[in-house]
């Protein structure tokens, strides 16, 4: 195969000091599927960041067919025929998908945008590459699976010979996942070349022709995928040997403590975006919710938090109605919060870890005389947290905006973790990052749930869901569509079914199962 891309000695340091790349040597062969793995802070985004010109190395080289290119921005990367699809969509909701397509590059009819035109530009495209799209339909209404594709065919429109994806997966049922593949596969015929960055080890052994793995900058090897392990694959990214799979004893479900009775949420266009949702969560339960993306997950979670009001129905814990307590009350009577963007809603980028492990307790009398705060107690319980959770950092004072996707994660998870909660409400706990922290937090939360706890488990990905859940209900048009408290009875591709709305259980099945 001949050689289309070479990244040379490349090398990466932040102003912080931070070094993100050490002299990586990274190269794909042209027609190949090459997936790059790697813990997060593993340099391995960077990487590709560079390769899109979003980044500007300190030292090294980049060639294409092996003449060496000048990438200075994303401008420059799309001419030189590299496209990148982000792992948070660059699309724009209200526009249709030909208008997104065709966004910067506008066909042009007496000075106006030919929206005739746009359209059957897409159209062409999507048959040339068999990426089934309606041209005309608005974006935010489109399922996950359906802007994906909206987001490669933008990316083959500017003319993409090297296409980078970033967690494409990260987001789809096992059905859409194979759909991907099987264009990525029509893709690679083409001739095109795809860079596959992934934490789902599972995946990237199915899809990928070579492997690229990194470890704390730099690159520890390149492998035909065909010739390694998921378990080797693991243990060179983390350094040591992962248990992959779940290790976790039979539940043993209490009383309820979080019961939910026919909420129902109606969105600001009077659409009802949550519909009668009733279930509950006993002590000592994992309640997984599986679902497509933007099914009434979000809402759910925003409401049951105190994030979100809503219309009609009621909330309890411990048989007490809470419909009208503030975040701060709830978070009192025991509820912790993993949410699932945690830049937003799980940290203050600009504080240290010590502060964000205590942001929930610093009014405690064991952290705060008065007017003055105990330094020394603080730092104390922050050693121990950090030692607790394995976050990696140079001390407890260090802002938590330096630390990698993984270790920011850790310091939510140990925050949440620490307050003794009844109910731990997970939002995608695990989105993002690597199997070392996954590893860990998985166990975590088992062990809480040993302990008594009632977890709230919302999770994309269906690996984890049905191997975490004791429990399990599956939302789609933000119903609950299936119940299953025997998980061992089901497989991920039927899930997928509900999942998608090709199938439901009837109100007298979920209802048989939910009151058994």
């Amino acid at each position: 195969m001949k050689e289309i891309l070479k990244m040379q000695n490349i090398t990466k340091v932040y102003p912080n000091g931070i070094v993100a790349n050490k002299r990586v040597n990274f190269s794909v062969n042209e027609g190949e599927i090459h997936a790059l793995v790697g813990e997060n802070g593993a340099g391995k985004t960077t990487l590709m960041k560079i390769l899109f010109g979003l980044e500007q190395p300190e030292e090294g080289a980049i060639y294409l067919n092996g003449k060496k290119v000048s990438i200075n921005s994303p401008f420059i990367a799309i001419k030189n025929g590299i496209g990148m699809v982000h792992q948070h969509f660059m699309l724009v909701p209200s526009l249709t998908v030909a208008e997104n397509i065709v966004l910067g590059i506008e066909p042009r009819k007496r000075g106006f945008i030919d929206f005739k035109k746009a359209v059957e530009i897409t159209e062409e495209l999507a048959q040339k590459y068999n990426l089934k799209v309606d041209a005309k339909a608005v974006v935010r209404d489109l399922p996950v699976g359906m802007k994906q594709k909206v987001e490669i065919l933008k990316a083959l429109l500017r003319g993409a010979k090297i296409l980078i994806l970033d967690e494409p997966t990260a987001v789809l049922t096992p059905q859409e996942t194979e759909e991907l593949f099987e264009e990525l596969l029509r893709l690679k015929e083409k001739g095109h070349t795809i860079i596959f960055i992934s934490h789902k080890l599972r995946e990237v052994k199915q899809i990928s022709d070579r492997v690229t793995i990194m470890r704390h900058g730099k690159n520890v090897g390149v492998f035909k995928t065909s010739e390694v392990t998921e378990q080797d694959i693991s243990k060179l990214m983390v350094g040591r040997d992962v248990v992959l799979k779940i290790e976790k004893t039979q539940h043993k479900p209490g009383e309820v403590v979080l019961e939910v009775k026919n909420l129902t949420w109606i969105n600001e266009w009077g659409k009802p975006t949550l519909k009668n949702v009733s279930f509950s969560v006993r002590s000592g339960e994992i309640l997984g919710v599986a679902g497509v993306e933007g099914n009434g997950q979000r809402e759910l979670v925003e409401i049951i938090t105190g994030l979100r009001k809503f219309d009609k129905g009621d909330l309890l814990l411990d048989g007490k109605i809470i419909n009208n307590l503030s975040i701060k009350e709830r978070r009192e009577l025991g509820i912790s919060y993993i949410p699932e963007d945690r830049m937003v809603y799980g940290v203050a980028a600009e504080a240290s870890i010590a502060e964000n492990l205590i942001a929930d307790r610093f009014e405690k009398r064991e952290f705060n005389h008065g007017i003055l705060t105990n330094i020394r107690k603080i730092a104390s319980f922050s050693k121990y947290l950090i030692e607790e959770f394995k976050i990696q950092c140079s001390s407890f004072n260090q802002k938590v905006k330096m630390l990698s996707g993984g270790n920011i994660q850790k310091v939510v998870v140990a925050r949440e973790f620490s307050s003794g909660p009844k109910l731990l409400i997970a939002d995608q706990p695990t989105r993002g990052i690597d199997v070392g922290a996954t590893e860990l937090i998985h166990k975590k939360i088992i062990e809480l749930r040993d302990r008594g706890t009632a977890v709230l488990l919302i999770s994309a990905d269906l690996n984890e869901i049905m191997e975490l859940s004791d429990t399990l209900i599956v939302m789609f048009g933000g119903e609950i569509v299936a119940y299953f408290d025997d998980l061992s009875k089901v497989t991920e591709e039927e899930l997928g079914t509900y999942m998608l709305g090709l199938k439901k259980q009837s109100y007298e099945e979920i209802r048989r199962v939910l009151y058994a």
